[in-house]
């Protein structure tokens, strides 16, 4: 991932450095699992875990250099440990199987990337938690299709996306379950030459779950599902930056991205205020949906196991993640600092001459008797006038008028209350947010 779309703490779980420290522990606990067991003497695990503890520094360099006469990543990585180590390296690796360390690991990180993931969800719904409480009543139009349908909040607004992270967060914690587990099963995943409980070993040290049955590899449907999730939160991210992008367009402009001072706009108009960061996370979102389906394509593997999945991980792993984690908490930065304008709010909400009550007359006549088709006939006969006039006009003065509206001045005027739409707003909240 480039450095641009990146923050430092989730790259360092896919740093060369990193990966091969996983590698070392899973190959060093499963050393010491086999010398309980007697397959191999204790001290070869010991020898391991006292070089470790030196603290030494992995060269990354070096094994890339035996990697390329053997072409084989764990080969190398095993024959410059048995270089820093000795003797007592030869038994690392006992029946073991190279996808057993490469699985495994990946399941390792995928977990750390989640739970930096989960903890940037954490952060994003108490921002949004904050504004919507705000603008629990702020005044604002709500649109359909793009064009003005009936009142709303903001705060409801906010409060729908609080709820859909929400539901974002316990899908990653089940994603997270699901990608937590650990194969040690040997070549073609039988434990022919490997006991069962070295793997049962291996997942408790390294906090994983063990895989029920392996073939060589831990079935892919894990690592699909991994991945759709991301792609379901990148969408989420990319419909709230949507909105934000519509209501900061200048016919609009109920909110925008905060501006700071001496920010620039246009390298050729002074006055422009852009939604950059917005149209960002919705660029940002299409790359991680696209990691999606080569993660489903990589479910159908032959047989026992093929390498075709590898090299679409070793992208999709680091990139979905990093990106997904700067993705959130550049969402959270904008939601923090939204500038948000009610009295534009009211404004729009103004703009179309009272058009936006006019469900409520229309169910009003059909309460007094009017057909509901006579009812709706006479409403919109007013309203295109309103809306052919571009709001000159008044919906109420219009019905008012109108011989054939049989309601009093007095309950057309109530039909007109903008209050009256947001007397749910408390039970809204208190589905989403509980009592607090």
């Amino acid at each position: 991932m480039i450095p641009r779309y990146s923050r430092p703490e989730m790259v360092a779980i896919w740093e060369p450095q990193a990966r091969f420290g996983i590698w070392f522990e899973i190959e060093a606990h499963a050393t010491e699992a086999l010398g309980e067991l007697g397959v191999v003497p204790k001290s070869a695990a010991k020898a391991l875990w006292d070089w470790w503890a030196t603290k030494p520094e992995i060269d990354v360099a070096a094994i890339d250099a035996i990697e390329a006469v053997t072409k084989h990543d764990v080969i190398a990585f095993l024959t410059w440990v048995a270089e820093q180590v000795g003797d007592e390296a030869r038994f690392m690796h006992q029946g073991m199987t190279s996808s057993d360390v490469l699985d495994t690991c990946l399941s390792v990180q995928l977990v750390r990337a989640s739970d930096l993931l989960l903890a940037d969800l954490d952060r994003l719904l108490e921002v949004l938690k904050r504004r919507a409480f705000e603008h629990k009543l702020t005044p604002t139009i709500g649109r359909s299709h793009g064009i003005h349908a009936e009142p709303v909040t903001f705060g409801l607004k906010l409060a729908e996306a609080y709820a859909e992270f929400s539901r974002n967060k316990a899908r990653l914690v089940a994603a997270r379950t699901d990608i937590a587990t650990c194969a040690i099963s040997g070549a073609v995943g039988t434990f022919a030459n490997i006991d069962p409980r070295v793997e049962e070993h291996v997942a408790e040290k390294m906090g994983l779950a063990v895989e029920p049955v392996s073939t060589q590899i831990i079935p892919r449907d894990r690592h699909a599902m991994y991945f759709a999730t991301l792609g379901v939160i990148a969408s989420s991210i990319e419909r709230l930056a949507v909105e934000i992008r519509h209501l900061q367009r200048t016919e609009v402009l109920e909110a925008e991205e905060y501006f700071s001072p001496g920010q620039k706009g246009s390298s050729a108009m002074p006055h422009k205020r852009n939604p950059v960061l917005t149209e960002n996370l919705t660029g940002l979102a299409r790359m991680i949906r696209g990691y999606v389906t080569p993660a489903l394509e990589n479910v159908a593997l032959w047989h026992e196991r093929d390498i075709s999945h590898s090299s679409v991980e070793r992208y999709i792993g680091p990139d979905a993640t990093i990106t997904l984690d700067f993705a959130l908490a550049r969402l959270t930065g904008v939601m923090d600092k939204l500038l948000v304008y009610p009295a534009r709010m009211q404004k729009n909400l103004d703009r179309m001459g009272g058009l936006v009550h006019s469900q409520r007359v229309l169910l009003a006549l059909t309460q007094a008797g009017v057909s509901r088709e006579d009812s709706y006939r006479l409403v919109q006969r007013n309203a295109m006038k309103v809306w052919e006039s571009d709001g000159e006009l008044s919906l109420l003065e219009l019905l008012r008028a109108d011989p054939e509206v049989t309601l009093s001045d007095a309950e057309l005027e109530e039909k007109f209350d903008l209050g009256y739409h947001f007397r749910q707003v408390d039970t809204i909240f208190e589905r989403v947010f509980g009592n607090a």
